[in-house]
């Protein structure tokens, strides 16, 4: 579902004017380069994001069509920091977190 959830994030930063600049869908997050337009809050943009893909991923993927309440698919917090003149820093940090992931696991499987 890792094309999807992402095709689906994109759409809705499109919609908000918000520019996608990098993204990347791990086994259990998102890493995301956002350009946020200054007439929006950060909390209200990931809101937005968060909410809207999850009603659409259920209803598109998971085939519920409605009664939403209770029902959770991404965690409740998020992480974010500004970026200023580290761009380009963390396009690539994003790029290779599931090589990092990968590597991680087989030094854990290796007892390292």
């Amino acid at each position: 579902m890792r094309k999807e959830i992402g095709g689906i994030l994109r759409e809705l930063c499109r919609q908000q004017g918000v520019e996608l600049i990098e993204g990347y869908a791990m086994r259990d997050h998102i890493h995301m380069l956002l350009m946020i337009p200054p007439k929006y809050s950060v909390a209200n943009t990931i809101g937005f994001l968060k909410g809207k893909s999850a009603i659409r991923i259920f209803r598109e993927y998971l085939q519920v069509k409605r009664n939403f309440t209770g029902r959770h698919f991404w965690a409740r917090g998020y992480c974010v920091s500004t970026v200023g003149l580290d761009e380009q820093m963390i396009r690539t940090y994003i790029k290779n977190q599931e090589r990092e992931e990968k590597r991680q696991e087989q030094l854990r499987l290796a007892g390292l």
